[in-house]
């Protein structure tokens, strides 16, 4: 996926002023943030569960290589071959030549960010063989000039039922529908043959258990198991970090996971892989890999990062959060959008290739506050931002500003009169409308809203006045 996360800035701007975008964007307030809440609230100690599961995740990162290595041993006992991927070139390339080796033509493909963040589907086709994106938003967006994902849970988040129609309409050359039920059977009914005839199903992994060498993915679509399931071949693509020790750790977590996603108890369906299938069984691929790709996790791993690594990506952080409501997933630029992404993409692909994300946030700890794993997602973002000022990544206005805020802070009685003679200035330009229309040296804040003036004395002022 190409990476255009320092446009930001005027790709949110656009995106504000797109009409069709905020009706979009309008559903996930009032279905996942209400829905989440409902979900919260009839499981009971929904606190104790987040305990639980940040305890889990902190326990298998604590231990990281050994549950690896555990997994590995596990999973090769049950017949899975695994494969290690230090970045994202040697990830595609350990999946093409598993399509080379076998003959493969065309790969059946459950939704899987990790194949997002690595670009599979381009090397693919450049290898010759034919990716078919089987999620339903995903084939949405592959059939729509290979479109990126704009939400990790819900990737056309940012399409009408009328976009749809349009394009099944133009691309499938069927009369036009617009009911969703209608568009759905057509969906399924050009994806059957497609499950049918691949030869190599790819999915993600939400989890990996070490205790049995298992993979597990959640869906809400019967693609994941037709993917995993009919081909020959199935190919598991995830990150190092999804391991947990056992699969009642996999329980807990999955009951953390689909309240925090859909608002959903559980999804419709938890399907766990366990090598390939017997000689005696009728179901599951003859051939079974998991892909483990690094691609940065380590690094983060051994840095002021690491907490983020606990995620279990159920995207309620962009759910909850005002800046992703507003601009929408496809202004952040790669794969990750939302506060988690202001914090991996950077860690990623490098600070000074994603700048504006850091900033891209409130700090009202609206995400931290719904992670489901206790992430202090805002904590990590305040990290980046000093990060950048020390790397110089920042406007130098900005740092002499700060610089100079910084130096008067230290000096309380210069700091004082400065404050009164701003506070009296900010009251007289804001008139008798009480609105500052345009800051010197602040456009920022004004050039899109009013600025609401102060009435002329400082915290000090009015606390001293109060007291009297």
């Amino acid at each position: 996926m190409e990476l255009r996360s320092n446009e930001f800035k005027a790709r949110a701007a656009a995106n504000l002023g797109d009409a069709k975008l905020q009706k979009g964007l309008g559903l996930i307030k009032v279905k996942a943030v209400v829905n989440r809440a409902n979900a919260v609230a009839e499981f009971g100690d929904f606190e104790a569960l987040r305990e639980a599961g940040k305890a889990i995740r902190n326990r298998a990162l604590a231990d990281l290589d050994l549950y690896l290595e555990r997994f590995e041993r596990e999973a090769t006992a049950r017949g899975a071959v695994v494969h290690w991927a230090e970045n994202a070139s040697e990830a595609c390339r350990i999946v093409v030549a598993i399509a080379r080796e076998n003959g493969v033509k065309t790969v059946a493909k459950s939704k899987s960010m990790v194949s997002e963040e690595v670009g599979l589907n381009d090397t693919l086709i450049e290898a010759g063989v034919t990716p078919i994106e089987t999620d339903l938003g995903e084939y949405i967006l592959q059939i729509n000039d290979a479109e990126p994902p704009s939400h990790i849970v819900m990737p056309v988040i940012h399409k009408t039922a009328e976009d749809v129609a349009d394009l099944f309409h133009e691309k499938h050359g069927t009369p036009r529908k617009t009911d969703p039920a209608a568009l759905t059977r057509e969906a399924r009914e050009i994806l059957r043959p497609k499950f049918l005839s691949a030869d190599m199903g790819v999915s993600g992994a939400n989890f990996l258990v070490a205790e049995t060498g298992s993979t597990l993915i959640v869906t809400n679509e019967g693609n994941g198991r037709l993917c995993t399931t009919l081909p020959r071949l199935h190919v598991a693509l995830t990150g190092i970090e999804k391991v947990v020790p056992t699969l009642e750790d996999a329980s807990t977590l999955l009951r953390l996971l689909p309240r925090s996603a859909t608002g959903q108890a559980i999804t419709n369906y938890v399907s766990v892989h366990t090598g390939p299938k017997h000689i005696d069984e009728s179901d599951g691929p003859q051939q079974f890999h998991i892909v483990l790709v690094d691609n940065g996790r380590s690094k983060l791993l051994a840095g002021e990062m690491r907490e983020m690594l606990r995620c279990i990506r159920c995207g309620a952080c962009m759910n909850h959060c005002p800046v992703y409501q507003a601009v929408g997933g496809h202004a952040y630029g790669w794969v990750y959008p939302g506060p988690m992404g202001n914090i991996l993409t950077p860690s990623y692909v490098g600070l000074e290739n994603a700048v504006a994300l850091p900033n891209a946030a409130t700090m009202c700890n609206q995400c931290g506050v719904v992670c489901p794993v206790k992430i202090p997602l805002p904590d990590l973002m305040r990290k980046l931002r000093e990060e950048q000022m020390a790397r110089g990544l920042k406007p130098w206005p900005e740092r002499a500003g700060l610089a100079l805020w910084g130096w008067a802070a230290q000096q309380p009685a210069l700091y004082a009169l400065g404050t009164r003679i701003a506070a009296r200035f900010m009251k007289w330009l804001g008139g008798s409308e009480k609105l500052i229309h345009r800051l010197p040296l602040a456009a920022g804040w004004t050039n899109g809203r009013d600025f609401p003036a102060p009435e002329g004395r400082t915290f000090r002022e009015l606390y001293k006045a109060r007291r009297k």
